[in-house]
């Protein structure tokens, strides 16, 4: 769950935010706290590696692309030495880049440019799974039916076939997998893609019930719930 402005800033989660643009560092931090987080910043790797050494964070935010050591160095250097969870931003958008961040051990990107609530979904989620161990994580598999989606490269499988899925459909079930049960809004599906609008993501929803659904007009797994949003329902 979001912390609040109510939430004791003492018992707030602490957030690193490493990128070499200054004005989305100030923005980051500024959004950030505002929705209650405790906000830490760094220009470079090198910074960060310094405010690492002397401070625990719960997150880091994390750019790829910065002068001098690169976050995909910085966050393989961290994963052999913390556990820290990493967002990943990035101003890539190939799959190949992701899957790089990602096997780094980063728990999650976002790709720039970002929608600020999909950000904040996205922590939310992180930390909600490093608070819960057993929640799945992107490098882990999830399971409703005869279904399993790995996160992380984005595969869904029914038995030992593969279901292809279009980006759109990967990162749909990425962000469902994220609060399982939950109801995702479409405002939220939405923003993912500046060319994606609420009425299109119930396309793509029914697109993807097509292919995971047995009855799609009465679906098991991918469920609507009306005037909101939709949630998946995956197995314990």
């Amino acid at each position: 769950m979001t912390p609040s402005r109510s939430v004791p800033l003492d018992h707030a989660a602490h957030i690193l935010v490493v990128d070499d643009d200054t004005r989305i560092r100030s923005l980051l931090s500024r959004f950030l706290r505002e929705n209650g987080y405790r906000v830490s910043t760094a220009e470079n790797a090198a910074e960060a590696r310094a405010k690492l050494a002397g401070l625990a964070f719960d997150l880091i935010v994390l750019d790829v692309m910065m002068p001098g050591e690169s976050g995909i160095s910085l966050a393989t250097h961290l994963r052999g030495t913390t556990q820290v969870p990493i967002l990943m931003l990035t101003a890539r958008a190939e799959v190949e880049d992701r899957v790089a961040g990602l096997e780094t051990g980063v728990d999650d990107y976002v790709t720039k440019p970002f929608e600020p609530r999909e950000l904040l979904l996205r922590i939310g989620g992180i930390l909600r799974r490093a608070a819960t161990p057993g929640v799945a994580t992107p490098d882990l598999p999830v399971n409703f039916g005869p279904f399993t989606f790995h996160p992380g490269r984005g595969e869904l499988r029914r038995g030992e076939d593969g279901i292809r899925l279009t980006e759109r459909e990967r990162d749909i079930l990425r962000l469902l997998i994220e609060t399982p049960g939950e109801t995702v809004s479409r405002e939220a599906l939405s923003s993912q893609s500046a060319a994606v609008n609420e009425r299109t993501i119930d396309v793509q929803i029914n697109r993807l019930r097509r292919k995971i659904e047995s009855d799609p007009a009465n679906p098991i797994y991918l469920q609507t719930v009306r005037g909101w949003g939709y949630r998946l329902l995956v197995d314990a």
